[in-house]
């Protein structure tokens, strides 16, 4: 009996975190005579952490092999077909394949599937203005996107930057242009940075940031990108103002990388990313899964759609897809949006419902702040930390966590996180039994207080 002719080919679109975890896991469950495994990666890298790239372009972390989990030469010791800067062009479902093109040589061709994986990531956003394709002017979403901007800065002569955007990126990349000696401006359209943050909680990291030297201008969009004779950057333009560049980093966020499935006719939601089950199987597609930065996750606080690209669920996504692929049953439930940060010594936490968010969602809330310090008060280099803290009116449901501090504040908000998880009442986070020792955390924890307050401020509200 030929065994060969009953052996399915998996076809993986994307060699970053979800595409190559889906394939790594469904090859642990299935061997080669079972599952012939196809991934494909126009980039010269796989399986790496662009979370790290910032770290990278600031000196911290020396080389770009340090971000790389597993090379393709790993990949295809494990018997996974592997093929390097080949991009896909084209997603035929009716026919169960795909095209695929050869960035260096143009050379195309057609690859059937029997299992598809969709891992497109996200890309950059570049804003709809004169000169956003000038050279100096930089996304930094992939690997190469952070080689290219390391060649650029050794290009240049100025030391002056210009980063459009105050988000996670944005920050990140002002903060590693600041350690590269230049001279920063952020400009940001909203009314502080971190606009995952209150602005309230936002103000504690503009201070920050101008602590370090970088020159913050809110409240202000970025019209045009103006250019010398030599066609390269020379400065940003807003309303009002023009600000000079040498080179310019865009920190404005992301967007799921969904063109091949919007020509594929397949299921989109409100943020444009693809829709998909508790599996991660494309809805209404059988065969058709998809997981990280192109998908959209389910928001386990408000119940609704969101698009967050972090590498956190992007391996998660493909854990579960590999699984189910490979034969096994796993479910990937949703999200309560945890993320951490920092700038300089700075550390910036946030997770579930910001209070926009939570008004979006139709709740109704108290939100209390505290002020605390991270070790016991007497016990030496305790530092300050501000937490912030939404309620559910009524029922004292947790909605959401900001805290900004220095050392210990960032990872505080991982018990936020469990507590969102296990949608616990802020009076019951009251209780719990958390580590102490001077050297740690006060008797009541940051995050202790902030629960007793807003389980005042509800008990109170009538």
């Amino acid at each position: 009996m030929d065994m060969s002719a009953a052996r399915e080919r998996l076809v993986v679109i994307g060699g970053d975190a979800a595409g190559m975890s889906a394939a790594s896991q469904a090859r642990r469950l299935k061997g080669p005579d079972e599952l012939e495994i196809v991934a494909f990666e126009r980039g010269h890298f796989t399986s790496y952490s662009a979370c790290g790239i910032p770290y990278w372009v600031g000196g911290d972390v020396s080389a770009p092999e340090e971000l790389i989990a597993r090379t393709p030469e790993e990949h295809r010791a494990r018997d996974i077909d592997l093929r390097m800067r080949t991009e896909v062009t084209e997603i035929d479902v009716a026919g169960g394949r795909v095209r695929a093109r050869d960035v260096d040589s143009g050379a195309e061709s057609w690859t059937s599937y029997d299992k598809l994986v969709i891992a497109t990531g996200a890309r950059p956003i570049r804003p709809d203005m004169p000169g956003a394709d000038a050279p100096g002017v930089h996304g930094v979403q992939t690997l190469d996107d952070g080689q290219a901007l390391l060649d650029s800065l050794a290009r240049t002569r100025g030391r002056r930057a210009v980063v459009v955007g105050a988000g996670y990126i944005g920050v990140e990349m002002a903060e590693a242009l600041i350690n590269r000696g230049y001279e920063v401006t952020a400009v940001n359209r909203g009314s502080e940075p971190m606009s995952t943050l209150d602005p309230d909680m936002g103000r504690l990291v503009h201070e920050a940031m101008e602590g370090l030297g970088i020159t913050m201008v809110n409240n202000t969009q970025v019209t045009k990108v103006l250019t010398g004779e030599d066609g390269r950057v020379r400065a940003v333009a807003t309303q009002d103002a023009e600000y000079p560049a040498d080179v310019v980093v865009l920190g404005i966020g992301v967007r799921p990388e969904t063109t091949l499935a919007v020509a594929a006719g397949l299921p989109l939601g409100a943020h444009h990313g693809l829709l998909t089950d508790l599996a991660m199987r494309v809805r209404g597609h059988e065969n058709i899964w998809a997981g990280g930065d192109c998908v959209e996750v389910l928001d386990l606080v408000s119940g609704q759609e969101r698009h967050i690209a972090l590498g956190t669920h992007a391996n998660k996504h493909g854990q579960v897809i590999g699984t189910n692929i490979g034969g096994g049953y796993a479910t990937f439930p949703g999200v309560v949006g945890t993320a951490v940060s920092k700038v300089c010594d700075l550390e910036i936490a946030r997770t579930g419902l910001r209070e926009k968010d939570a008004r979006r969602a139709g709740l109704q809330f108290e939100a209390v702040t505290i002020e605390s310090t991270s070790r016991a008060g007497y016990y030496p280099n305790a530092s300050l930390m501000t937490v912030k803290m939404l309620a559910e009116r009524r029922t004292g449901r947790l909605l959401g966590v900001q805290i900004v501090g220095r050392e210990g504040a960032g990872k505080r908000v991982d018990i936020a996180a469990v507590a969102l998880t296990a949608c616990m009442t802020v009076e019951q986070m009251t209780t719990l039994d958390l580590g102490y020792a001077p050297p740690f955390s006060p008797v009541w924890d940051p995050v202790l207080v902030a629960a007793r307050k807003a389980s005042r401020a509800v008990q109170q509200r009538p």
